[in-house]
This record gives structure tokens, sequence and C-alpha cells, in this order.
């Protein structure tokens, strides 16, 4: 972040960033998309210092940022599940900066057949799971850790990614990847995220510097986006503000890029 904002005409708008994002983790409400507002400021301010530098005028509207797609991907054959839940409250995270987001849970990925690459023909659902995280600027992969491993279930969904390597972006390059594991016992929970880690490193993603391992005997979702222990909710949180917070940032850079070339 620091980088970006680096000789910006609008650099006292950083601590007001600081201070913003501060007071929505703390409220957790989305009445002002304010981490947004900032960037846009920021970016603003950059281009309106580069107009000045050249002879011709530089339109700002399109460099305006939009809300970041935040993808959550992840649960069990089980319907509701502890994993799709807490993956739900990790998107809420994401939802508190300003992102949209969108989740493919687990009965539908119990519906996406076993990735077979030497078959060329692809079902909608497939298609679906495809072109969403093509689209998308961050990722959040929820997990039950089974016998110390990823579930088939969410490991066959990251396989179908194989359809995105020809792309500009090939697999998740260029977007954070939130790592969230449900387990019973800590051991488990441990030894998945470092597993989930590192198969998304092998997708060129970015994986988020907090990585959240839940012991579901321990914790408890009631509902759907509600978690019986507040620690437990603020870490979930913390995984999917991380990945809005990396998606705004790097489609700064790009941003900013674009409007020096256009110079």
């Amino acid at each position: 972040m620091s980088a970006l904002r680096r000789g910006f005409p609008g650099e006292k708008c950083a601590p007001k960033y600081v201070k913003r994002i501060s007071i929505q983790a703390k409220l957790g409400s989305i009445r002002e998309n304010r981490s947004l507002k900032c960037f846009n400021n920021l970016l603003r301010s950059y281009a309106q210092a580069q107009s000045r530098r050249t002879t011709g005028s530089i339109s700002l509207k399109s460099f305006e940022f939009r809300r970041p797609l935040v993808v959550g991907i992840g649960g069990t054959t089980r319907a509701a599940s502890s994993t799709e839940r807490a993956l739900r409250v990790a998107l809420n995270g994401a939802e508190a900066e300003g992102a949209r987001t969108r989740l493919f849970g687990g009965t539908f990925l119990h519906s996406l057949p076993h990735y077979a690459p030497e078959h060329k023909e692809r079902t909608e659902a497939q298609i679906e799971l495809i072109e969403a995280v093509r689209e998308a600027d961050a990722v959040i992969i929820g997990t039950p850790g089974y016998h110390g491993g990823v579930s088939g279930l969410v490991k066959n969904a990251l396989d179908t990614l194989e359809e995105l390597r020809d792309d500009r972006r090939p697999y998740l390059d260029g977007r954070a990847v939130g790592c969230v594991v449900t387990a019973y016992g800590w051991q488990g929970g441990g030894a998945v995220l470092t597993s989930l880690r590192s198969i998304v490193h092998a997708l060129r993603g970015w994986p988020t510097p907090y990585g959240a391992a839940v012991n579901s005997l321990e914790t408890r979702f009631e509902t759907i986006d509600t978690c019986s222990d507040p620690k437990v909710a603020e870490q979930l949180a913390t995984v999917g503000r991380q990945a809005a917070q990396f998606a705004l940032a790097f489609n700064a850079r790009e941003a900013i890029a674009e409007l020096d070339t256009a110079r």
C-alpha cells in the first residue's frame, strides 16, 4: 500500500485510509465504502497531477475503481456445513471493505463432474465456476481437513481452474487468495492450511498473510453467517478483509500503469 501512495498529491489521504479500515473492522458495516473512496481520491489526485504535466487532458472517469469481486469456493457434501459457514463469515469481511462477493458452496461443488482435461466439453456448472474466477479480483477457499489433506470436493474445483491456463492472468495469477480450513482438532487444521497454501502457490495465486484454521470441536456456526466464538469470527473476517484490500491495491497498480500509458 505504501508504495502505491508514495509521491501522490493525495498523500494526506493515507492516514485516513488506515483509520477508516480500523473503524470498519470494529463496526462490520458497509454503509460507506470508505476504502474504495480513498483509493479513488488517491487515483484522481494522481491523474490530475499527470494531466497537468501533459499538453492534453486525461479523462478521470475511466480510472474510477469498480468494486472488486471476491469469489468464495468451498464447503462439503453436507449443505450449510461448518466449512461453508466459515467461508461465508470470511466473505462478510471482504464485503465490509466494499467488495462484491459470490459463493460457490458445497451443493454447487458437488454438482461438478470430476475434472478430466482430456475431455474438451465442459458442463454448465464448470463454465460458471471458470467464468466467475476469471472475473474475480480475489478468491477465498474454504476446505475441511480430511485425513491431513484438502477434501476431494474442493480439490476437484481447483483442478477445474486448469481451464484458465491460457488466460492473460493464468490460473490465479494476480489474485489474492484467502485460505480457510475447518478440522476436528488443531493439528489437522494447521497441516491442511499449509497444504492449501502450497496449492495456491502452484496456481500462481498470492495467499493472504493471514490464514484461518477453525477447530470444529470448539467452534460452532449457529447460522449461515454467525460464529459462536468472536475471536474466530474476527480471524475469518481478517482473511476476507486482506483479500479485498489486496484486490484494491492491485487494481490501483494496474490503473496507474494504464494512466501512465495514456499520457
